[in-house]
């Protein structure tokens, strides 16, 4: 898979730090995010670590991988959410008479998005499909899933299947998807349904979007940000040191 040449490496992964109106246009453009959590999950699971290490574009989508990009390289971006992502498409789909594929979640939220589409953004042609809550998908399974994409030729696929399902999937099946961006955006598809409410935009300015998600579903993801996170700042501490020490006796050795 082609990255993108301009990508900042952030440890082992190629972040993309330009604006959204800069993505590349190319067929079957896989764009992925990664947060603390996401991190975390993938240092355990080589698969789920492989499928964002091969984005064609991954999005920032977290304070705490912002902050970890200027302890390690001093340089400062931008967090780029996935539901910034979303609308953005939305927006230049409208605009342009364009089409999007919502794959994920259930019929009743599948149809809460459509209901608002038409409302919002009545240009864009939308199609959907509710696949099996599983873990995997048997062969024909996601045969009928693919063909069901395929026969609608969406500009844009937006995969909501949570973390690491969503990402593994995208990236195995990115070659049989005849669409022009494949994009992971999970908790959006709720989001977008109204079915839960996404934290203000104070608190998203504020960096606290987490806290907000926290404080409404503590149940579902008190470990994501109580567990995760200091193990995350953990992690970029090691590195941290060792590049550090790395510095010094490079510098020694000269």
């Amino acid at each position: 898979m082609e990255q993108i040449e301009d990508a900042e490496k952030f440890l082992d992964y190629p972040l993309y730090t330009k604006s959204l109106n800069d993505l590349p246009l190319k067929s079957s453009l896989l764009v992925n995010t990664i947060n603390q959590y996401s991190f975390c999950m993938a240092n355990e699971d080589m698969g789920f670590k492989e499928s964002l290490q091969m984005s064609d574009v991954l999005l920032p989508d977290g304070i705490m991988v912002v902050a970890a990009e200027y302890v390690m390289t001093g340089k400062v971006i931008k967090k780029i959410s996935g539901a910034d992502l979303h609308r953005h498409l939305l927006e230049d789909l409208n605009a342009k008479g364009g089409s999007c594929f919502y794959l994920g979640s259930s019929q009743q939220t599948l149809e809460k998005i459509k209901n608002r589409m038409a409302k919002e953004y009545p240009n864009v042609r939308v199609g959907v499909y509710s696949p099996p809550f599983a873990k995997t998908f048997t062969e024909e399974e996601n045969d009928e899933i693919i063909n069901s994409i395929n026969e609608f030729k969406p500009d844009v696929l937006f995969v909501g299947m949570t973390a690491p399902k969503q990402e593994k999937w995208s990236y195995a099946n990115k070659d049989r998807i005849d669409a022009k961006m494949i994009c992971t955006v999970g908790a959006v598809f709720d989001f977008y349904a109204g079915t839960i409410k996404r934290p203000s935009n104070i608190m998203i300015d504020l960096g606290l979007e987490w806290l907000g998600r926290l404080v409404k579903e503590p149940k579902r993801l008190w470990k994501r940000y109580l567990v995760y996170g200091p193990v995350f700042v953990w992690l970029i501490a090691k590195e941290r040191v060792k590049k550090s020490l790395f510095g010094i006796f490079f510098s020694h050795a000269i």
